[in-house]
């Protein structure tokens, strides 16, 4: 672990608090978790949204601090905009409102709101561990001379 952390070096670890702080800064601001000009929050937001929007941006600053640049995938994408549908207001989405209606949304999907933000961290995390897995066996691997 102590061989990844020396690896990722100073820049890789400065790109992945910038993307920590860039996340949480536009989907909160996005989902309207706190007043803003530019987005109006129907349904006032409960404590857990910004609880679970830190953890979620905390995983993708260390997902780009350790990924490696030729390897990528969608997870953490998938898990990201898992997590956004359960963060967003259910009202203000609309897709959601066009494809289901008010009623339907208010009846049933908030109040699973949070599970779907949980599934959509656990996506990101899943994501995280298996990029930080490869990373160790890349490093781990016997240096081959040419």
């Amino acid at each position: 672990m102590a061989a990844v952390a020396e690896g990722i070096g100073v820049k890789k670890l400065f790109i992945g608090v910038v993307v920590m702080g860039a996340t949480f800064a536009a989907l909160g601001t996005v989902a309207a978790l706190w007043e803003n000009p530019v987005f109006i929050r129907m349904i006032p937001a409960d404590g857990w949204e910004i609880s679970l929007l830190a953890i979620l941006s905390v995983l993708s600053g260390v997902y780009v601090a350790i990924r490696r640049p030729f390897c990528s995938d969608n997870t953490l994408s998938a898990g990201g905009v898992v997590s956004f549908i359960g963060l967003a207001c259910p009202i203000c989405n609309k897709i959601l409102l066009l494809a289901f209606g008010s009623e339907l949304l208010m009846a049933y999907f908030d109040p699973m709101r949070v599970y779907v933000t949980a599934f959509g961290i656990l996506v990101t995390a899943w994501a995280v561990i298996r990029e930080w897995q490869q990373r160790m066996q890349i490093e781990t691997l016997p240096e081959t001379s040419v």
